[in-house]
């Protein structure tokens, strides 16, 4: 659990190098800051279960265990990417991990996980779906619908709002008169969940594990909202000029991974020197995942083309 939150500092560092050298185009949202929500959260599921996420989904990617080289060769736009370089850094997509995207359209992805939810009930299989989002989501008529649709069909599937405290440079209190988003599950009769230390792995796991034993014995979703703050602006484009400096400083001193780094410390699990070991090796990792991506091919045109249509198996057409 640590470590992959090391990677996901470490690959997020290098991402934004990158795309700096103009080696990643299109838009990038780093997800530094924010470990804790991911590894926490992806870490209280089962193989079984199914993962759905955003735009900043670069860490929950790397926290369902996608391969380091193939989502940064995805971001690079290369052929060897998680989506064949089709993608980019938006659209991260892994069946093989249960991870469905990556999803550009600000609510895009809520109809789409209450879908899959269904389709794990439908099926008994046992399994619930997580759907990330981020607090300006949260008025999009999408994420209403969705909620109203997963609670009247009583569907195993835990919405996670990530509360930031802003939707690109717009603060939560601009956009919702009821703050406290976990809240909002009160009015469709689902549980609501507030995980206020979002920078806390374990709070964040326990609160997570709970809730996925709900959606899977119960076929009940929930709606937890975890506050928690990212470091960068919204995008690699953002100056984030509507934060002080005395903010976001006041912020890094809750940072998640120097909290876990004591924790283990303190309780005599790791000794310093080993901590040391496992940041120098995601550092390299991250590094290698970028020469991977520099080396890969970009997809020929013809590939234009492919995975437009799905190729249905004969039973079902």
């Amino acid at each position: 659990m640590y470590e992959t939150m090391v990677l996901i500092r470490r690959f997020e560092e290098q991402a934004g190098r990158a795309y700096q050298m103009g080696k990643i185009k299109g838009f990038c949202h780093l997800y530094i800051g924010q470990e804790a929500v991911a590894m926490g959260s992806i870490g209280a599921l089962e193989e079984r279960d199914y993962v759905v996420a955003a735009y900043r989904e670069h860490g929950q990617a790397l926290a369902r265990g996608l391969d380091p080289d193939a989502v940064m060769a995805e971001l690079f736009g290369k052929v060897d990417g998680v989506s064949k370089g089709k993608g980019g850094s938006m659209h991260l997509f892994d069946t093989d991990k249960n991870f469905y995207g990556g999803w550009g359209i600000v609510g895009g992805q809520i109809p789409t996980a209450t879908g899959v939810a269904f389709a794990a009930k439908y099926r008994d299989e046992e399994a619930v779906c997580l759907c990330y989002m981020g607090d300006g989501t949260v008025p999009q008529g999408a994420f209403h619908e969705s909620l109203n649709m997963a609670s009247t069909w009583d569907l195993p599937v835990v919405y996670i709002i990530e509360n930031n405290r802003y939707g690109m440079g717009t603060a939560v209190e601009r956009i919702s008169a009821e703050t406290d988003m976990f809240k909002k599950a009160d009015g469709y009769a689902m549980e609501g969940v507030l995980v206020e230390d979002g920078q806390d792995v374990f709070k964040v796991y326990d609160a997570i594990k709970t809730a996925a034993e709900r959606g899977r014995k119960e076929n009940r979703p929930t709606l937890v909202e975890i506050r928690t703050y990212r470091y960068r602006g919204h995008s690699m484009s953002d100056p984030a000029t509507y934060r002080t400096k005395e903010e976001v400083e006041r912020e890094q001193r809750k940072d998640p991974i120097q909290r876990f780094t004591r924790w283990l410390v303190e309780n005599e699990l790791k000794t310093e020197d080993e901590l040391k070991e496992i940041d120098a090796r995601c550092k390299q990792r991250a590094k290698d995942a970028v020469k991977f991506a520099d080396k890969a091919d970009f997809p020929p045109a013809s590939a234009l083309t492919e995975d437009v249509y799905v190729d249905w198996p004969w039973e079902i057409e």
